[in-house]
């Protein structure tokens, strides 16, 4: 059994350390031969001064060479296609191919050249200058910034090369990663690469640095710290909230993605248009990724009617009939039978489903449950609880008021859709219901299942809370998602020569836009 070092600054070290750790296979509940350690408050201090000076270093880099090291990093990680496929798919139990080695790699790699790409072109700084006043300002690096990555997605939100990781490196910040106890070995694969890609590019050393696990009051401890410039953070809302109230205390940034069930509004017309296909569409966002994506629909709302009986008997079939997928960990099966249990004591009542095994590792059987719009209105807080997994919960609502009254009751949301049909008799509902769903949610999707969530500028992954800290940012959508990680720094009667590159008068790319005296431009000042 090899204990792993950690990351701090260019170096693998032995960690401070009174614990250890290893992660399992889901598939077989056995323990994977490699051991981690369980870093203490000192493996952090040393963390965060080596930070602090490569965040120092960092600020007199360019753009282009900030763009160097994420494009040098992207071509690592597809050297070592091979080794982290085989690494994520013993601790996660995801699928080599298509979803680790065809999905996922790819479209990590593909984050980190839009973000070197935002990088270098420094329009997402917002450069604006006003020669009247001889005031100038844009958005720069804020710091040091710890990234917290979530089990569900080992390379595109891992905390050592997602979006979070990419959105604040292409800032211009250092990063300390915490890897996911749920796969340290692909994390420690992912720091292997970005270390031999910023030392291919000369980049300061603690640009990137890799601990495994604290002890949740050294968490804490870290977010809050004065050092500390901003915190990304996927998770659950319990383990989330936590660390928001230590930043929050020390007036310390925080981007939260925590929770959401992601609402599907049904409406009759498009029932009887396509309700056989709906149905599938439907079971199949459920269960993709055995409902572990952040995007997986965990409420379907219905209007009272037989084309709604139609589509619940079919669904309730097609989730009965599902192979049954593993589930990321010991602790998300506990979870979703905890969860679900909880469903069910304020009133849902089981289609199908719950019930220990069906598969292989851990595993629960696919779950639907169903209750009545009235029941759903009387205790919305329980019957919003996330059963993060293979399941759903259809309400019934009597007519489009009530769904209107629904909509009106659920807490914030990344995603919320309405199918209506083609034909127009459907209109009316989704005009009534639209304004109440758009309120809630931060992405409004119409005939879509909302379990994709594309890498595109236009993308919003983000919502009003508990779907994350802040309605105003994203997770996902470059360049949108820098601005968390940066801030706002203005200069007055600064000289020429002292300016950021984007502040001087010669625009430094020659396409990089900016506001010049009230107007959008890539001209030089005075062209």
């Amino acid at each position: 059994m090899t204990l792993q070092k950690i990351l701090i600054g260019d170096q693998w070290r032995d960690a401070n350390h009174a614990k250890t750790f290893q992660a399992d296979n889901p598939a077989t509940k056995e323990a994977l031969p490699d051991e981690y350690p369980v870093s203490t408050w000192d493996d952090c201090d040393a963390a965060l001064n080596v930070a602090v000076s490569a965040a120092v270093a960092m600020r007199a880099l360019s753009g282009d060479r900030v763009a160097s090291f994420l494009e040098a990093y992207a071509d690592q990680i597809e050297q070592r296609k091979d080794a982290l496929v085989e690494m994520a798919n013993a601790e996660t139990a995801l699928p080599k191919a298509p979803r680790l080695a065809d999905v996922e790699l790819p479209r990590t790699t593909n984050q980190l050249r839009q973000a070197a790409t935002a990088a270098r072109d420094g329009s997402w700084t917002m450069p604006t200058i006003d020669t009247a006043s001889g005031i100038r300002s844009c958005y720069g690096l804020i710091g040091p910034v710890c990234v917290f990555g979530p089990n569900n997605f080992p390379f595109a939100f891992n905390s050592i090369s997602g979006g979070d990781f990419a959105a604040a490196i292409a800032a211009g910040n250092p990063v300390i990663a915490k890897a996911n106890s749920s796969h340290p070995g692909t994390t420690r694969i992912f720091a292997e690469a970005a270390r031999a890609a910023a030392q291919a590019t000369e980049m300061p050393a603690g640009t990137v640095q890799l601990i495994y696990r604290t002890s949740h009051e050294d968490g804490e401890r870290l977010v809050a710290d004065s050092r500390t410039g901003a915190t990304g953070y996927t998770g659950s809302r319990s383990a989330g909230l936590k660390l928001k109230a230590a930043a929050d205390a020390a007036g310390k940034p925080i981007y939260l993605e925590l929770s959401s069930v992601n609402p599907v509004v049904i409406l009759p017309g498009t029932l009887e248009e396509r309700g056989d296909e709906l149905a599938g569409e439907f079971t199949t966002s459920c269960l993709m990724g055995v409902g572990q994506f952040c995007t997986n629909p965990g409420l379907v709302v219905l209007l009272k009617g037989d084309s709604s009986d139609k589509f619940v008997a079919a669904v309730t079939e097609k989730f009965s009939a599902a192979p049954v997928g593993t589930l990321l960990s010991k602790g998300v099966e506990s979870s979703l039978g905890e969860n679900l249990a909880a469903l069910r004591q304020v009133g849902a009542e089981l289609l199908t489903g719950d019930t220990d095994g069906g598969g292989t590792g851990y595993c629960r059987a696919n779950t639907l449950l169903r209750a009545s719009g009235s029941q759903f209105l009387s205790n919305p807080e329980g019957f919003q609880t996330e059963a993060f997994g293979n399941s759903s919960l259809i309400v019934i609502a009597d007519d489009v008021d009530q769904a209107c009254e629904i909509a009106d009751s659920l807490e914030g949301n990344l995603t919320g859709c309405i199918y209506s049909d083609t034909g127009g008799d459907d209109d009316a509902a989704y005009d009534k219901i639209a304004p109440h769903l758009r309120a809630r949610v931060g992405r409004l999707l119409n005939d879509k299942m909302p379990t994709g969530v594309a890498v595109s500028p236009a993308m919003n992954h983000g919502g009003p809370y508990p779907a994350t800290g802040h309605p105003g940012f994203t997770a996902v959508g470059i360049p949108a998602s820098l601005i968390r990680f940066a801030m706002l720094q203005c200069y007055d009667n600064v000289r020429p020569h002292r300016l950021p590159a984007g502040l001087q008068d010669a625009n430094p790319s020659g396409k990089t836009w900016r506001v010049i005296d009230g107007s959008w431009s890539q001209a030089d000042v005075g062209g």
